[in-house]
């Protein structure tokens, strides 16, 4: 035998569904149904063209390693540290303005963290266009963390 509590549960749970919007019809925060002619954009193919990220990647982790190797963290020496995240910055951001010259605008940071055993992970979520790219490296040793991103917007 069942409570009246259970019934009443049962019943509101095979019943018709409610809504509290005082508006008759469906939600208005409901999806609109997807249909062969409204696809998601990143089924569709973008008629702009995409920055190669495939270019840049090795360039950044031999330019990663080759100006930190024999590098070690020392906070007392914060300028040095300031000027080496610049100068890879800019050295990148160079990098990409040969691969394309016109039509992106190029954003790169780098970020330069003492190794305390605390591993090192880069994560980013974002929200554009289908021709816009990012592209990022991890260089770890004992003494420290590098992370560079760097991103290209398309502008036109």
């Amino acid at each position: 035998m069942t409570s009246l509590s259970t019934r009443m549960q049962l019943r509101h749970a095979t019943g018709p569904p409610r809504s509290n919007s005082p508006l008759p019809g469906p939600s208005p925060l409901a999806s609109p149904p997807t249909t062969s002619t409204s696809l998601s954009r990143s089924n569709q193919a973008s008629p702009r063209p995409k920055f190669d990220c495939d270019a840049l990647k090795p360039y950044i982790k031999v330019l990663l390693s080759k100006t930190l190797t024999g590098y070690t963290w020392d906070p007392k020496e914060r300028d040095r540290t300031k000027s080496m995240c610049k100068e890879i910055g800019e050295r990148v951001k160079e990098r990409m303005i040969e691969i394309q010259p016109k039509g992106f605008k190029y954003i790169v940071t780098t970020f330069l963290n003492e190794n305390l055993g605390q591993g090192g992970r880069a994560d980013l979520s974002c929200h554009w266009e289908d021709s816009d790219t990012v592209a990022q490296e991890v260089f770890v040793n004992d003494s420290f963390i590098c992370i560079c991103i760097a991103f290209a917007i398309r502008t036109v």
